[in-house]
């Protein structure tokens, strides 16, 4: 490719609405362009690197057995209804209505696709497992783009799919695409982080996410100081002490004036934030709109993707003032003590307790009167919870559960994710298979994706220097940045140089041919924003010491290489 025709050009300044380096470096190389907020067009340079990581995500997916297919966008609304998915999953499922006054969506990923294909393709156990996957546009109406590639509204996405006849058979087959992935980042020269996860809307239970260290990352994770344990805020777990072995005392009720925060209870009574609990109000957004009663150590806050869980996907919203009164408890002095469970109409009131409230006795708590406590208070005795989970969120610096390491507190970009989904949409859907038995069952899925434009910035984020990008030759839009120095196409040095681009041609090596009639500080400065890994610059002082002068991009040294051993120099 002669750069005086690429398609696309490089910018002197970094774009104002740019926060991070990859978004800085990708538009200002001439990668990206913006269309709107969220949307970008991938320029000939950015759409050549994603063709390169496209074809990694072929070779490992095809080398696992995944056949690759091609599913629709536009999905009818009855698949993602029938899953609970067209009401469960918000705003960022665009939907829309076709002439006929249709309801349709754009689909974000494609489980109801599939199984939708499976209920008349799946009918044996001799069929399984299945395993597919596709490279498709995706469309989520983000709240907040941002990031450049990172969060967009539209996408490139490789999802693979894959179905089994039991547990066990996913079990076997999960490590082999968790290994895939690892495959992939490696080949792409990017460092990654493995850690537990939360299914979010996707559903199911095993989930793991592939991170990318960063601190211009919008996913907080937590590593152990002894690198043994990474979660995500959403999934991890910490050590929240040991529980003292006291007898259970006798619940007291006592005058607390002036003290509605737990540190104000604390300081006030004497003993540590860890011997009282706090209660948090959430209304539920079903039909009878039930209040969650929540309680949790006075030391601990709340992690409501957990609490989410522990209620089964339900959601749920902070309670204000006016309905925490109204199920009978008092704000800043409040207990499920003696509240009662059925509030009218249908409503209930649901106490979920963190399993720090349960485990650890004689803890101070509210007594649902102004300015008073009690202490003493113990789950199973004084109010019994519907619900016992984890549902506290960790912090930098917490214990570790099962060691003596601390959680430390990252930042990080997710490049890709993997979900064991049991039967969460095979069930609903009716797929099903007869196994060797002739007995109908219903199959177990999986799901794993991988973002390319998000991997894109990804290796930029870890691939950059003060000048630009550095591309790993995986993925890199050319092999070679040649560059002419010559004063024309007609001199020695320019001649020399159109010689040497079609050497490089036809000895199959992609280039990018610098034959601009720009200075040499212009060239050399596009050659390192744009970071392909080698550049070839011919100049009348190269030809003169005997050849050209070659410099990889990750290195500042360059040399002088004799024209018959460039190539070969290159390594190419």
């Amino acid at each position: 490719m002669r750069y005086s025709q690429l398609f696309g050009r490089t910018l002197r300044e970094d774009p104002t609405e740019a926060e991070i380096i990859s978004h800085r470096l990708l538009q200002r190389a001439g990668f990206i362009k913006p269309l709107a907020s969220g949307i970008y067009t991938q320029m000939p340079l950015g759409w050549r690197v994603c063709q390169k990581i496209m074809a990694i995500f072929r070779q490992e997916m095809n080398a696992l057995g995944c056949q690759e297919l091609s599913m629709p966008v536009l999905n009818p609304a009855e698949l993602w209804q029938q899953t609970g998915r067209w009401d469960s999953v918000g705003p960022a499922l665009v939907k829309l209505k076709d002439r006929n006054q249709r309801d349709l969506a754009l689909a974000m990923t494609h489980e109801e696709t599939l199984s939708d294909i499976l209920r008349t393709e799946l009918e044996s156990y001799k069929q399984l497992p299945i395993l597919a996957y596709h490279i498709q546009t995706k469309i989520r109406d983000e709240p907040r783009p941002r990031g450049g590639l990172i969060r967009v509204r539209e996408f490139l996405m490789k999802d693979a799919y894959s179905v089994h006849a039991n547990q066990a058979d996913i079990d076997r087959f999960y490590p082999d695409m968790v290994q895939a992935y690892r495959n992939i980042y490696a080949t792409c020269d990017l460092e990654i982080v493995e850690v537990e996860a939360d299914a979010g809307m996707m559903g199911g239970s095993d989930s793991h996410e592939f991170m990318v260290l960063s601190d211009s990352g919008e996913d907080t994770i937590f590593l152990s100081s002894d690198g043994l344990y990474a979660a995500n805020a959403e999934r991890a777990v910490f050590d929240k002490g040991t529980p003292l072995q006291e007898t259970p005392g006798e619940i007291q009720e006592v005058y607390t004036p002036d003290c509605k925060t737990i540190a104000q209870v604390a300081d006030y009574l004497g003993v540590p934030q860890t011997r009282t609990v706090k209660a948090v109000f959430y209304l539920a957004e079903n039909e009878t709109k039930d209040f969650i009663f929540v309680v949790i150590r006075g030391d601990l806050p709340v992690n409501e993707v957990k609490l989410g869980n522990a209620l089964s996907g339900l959601k749920f919203r902070p309670a204000t003032e006016e309905e925490i009164e109204a199920a009978g408890a008092v704000p800043g002095y409040a207990t499920p003590i003696g509240l009662k469970k059925d509030l009218g109409g249908g409503r209930k009131l649901i106490v979920v307790a963190d399993d720090s409230a349960v485990n650890f006795p004689n803890l101070v708590s509210g007594a649902n009167k102004p300015e008073y406590h009690f202490t003493n208070t113990n789950a199973g005795r004084d109010y019994q919870p519907d619900i016992v989970a984890d549902i506290a969120l960790a912090r930098d610096g917490d214990k570790c559960v099962g060691s003596e390491a601390t959680l430390q507190l990252r930042r990080g970009i997710e490049v890709g994710h993997c979900f064991k989904l049991g039967q969460r949409y095979s069930k609903p859907m009716g797929v099903t298979f007869l196994d060797e038995n002739g007995k109908a069952q219903i199959p177990i899925m999986g799901s794993y994706g991988i973002g390319v434009g998000r991997l894109m910035a990804a290796i930029v984020e870890q691939h950059h220097d003060e000048k630009g990008i550095i591309w790993p030759e995986s993925v890199a839009p050319f092999d070679v940045h040649l560059v002419s120095l010559a004063k024309s196409r007609e001199d020695e040095t320019g001649q020399q140089a159109e010689a040497i681009y079609q050497t490089l041609l036809a000895a199959g090596i992609e280039v990018l041919y610098d034959d601009r009639k720009e200075s040499p500080g212009v060239k050399f400065a596009d050659a390192d924003l744009i970071g392909i890994p080698w550049r070839v610059t011919v100049s009348s002082r190269s030809l003169q010491n005997g050849g050209v002068e070659v410099k990889r991009r990750s290195e500042t040294k360059a040399e002088v290489v004799p024209l018959d051993g460039f190539v070969e120099y290159m390594e190419l």
